[in-house]
């Protein structure tokens, strides 16, 4: 099943999306995207980490920032032998930020479709945190379009193959395709 949880900056959707997986009582493996560039960032990821920390369950964390397709294909053979973990990434925009920081445009499309086609095969339980960024104006530089881009055909595409698509707004879960 996969589900894909969308929302802004300090929506709640991390939140959101690591109570569902805490409540499926499967084994959790956690698959952390970010990377630290600056002490902001830092501080955003070492809060993350202290919630998951206080949360009482036992959270496998996996730092992956580009190659998610090529860590994912192990756990989806895994799975249709024993499904008995839940992945939970977060976030697929940060994911997205470090391909177009690090890759040329033909490797993103590589490890962006990679990423898609094992999605579409998934035996996975998978929840997949993104920041909703199409809902501000239109950047005026072209980095930035491109990011808001190449975010929004990925929701897109996610959204066609997830079981359940969620926006949270102020910390409340909206559903938009299946149920809370």
């Amino acid at each position: 099943m996969i589900t894909l949880v969308l929302g802004g900056a300090k929506s709640g959707k991390s939140l959101y999306a690591e109570n569902i997986a805490i409540q499926s009582q499967k084994e959790l493996i956690y698959i952390a995207t970010a990377q630290t560039y600056d002490n902001e960032m830092n501080q955003r990821i070492v809060l993350h980490q202290r919630r998951r920390a206080e949360q009482k369950v036992n959270w496998h964390t996996i730092e992956e920032p580009i190659a998610l397709a090529n860590l994912l294909k192990p756990l989806n053979k895994k799975a249709q032998a024993d499904n008995n973990y839940l992945i939970l990434i977060d976030c697929l925009t940060l994911w997205l930020s470090n391909l177009l920081c690090k890759l040329d445009q033909e490797q993103q499309q590589l490890e962006i479709d990679a990423f898609l086609d094992l999605l579409s095969h998934s035996q996975m339980d998978i929840i997949l945190v993104s920041n909703e960024t199409g809902l501000g104006i239109v950047p005026m530089n072209q980095l930035s379009r491109q990011f808001i881009d190449l975010a929004g055909s990925l929701h897109q595409k996610i959204a066609l193959l997830a079981d359940h698509v969620i926006l949270t707004v102020a910390g409340l879960p909206l559903a938009l395709k299946g149920v809370l």
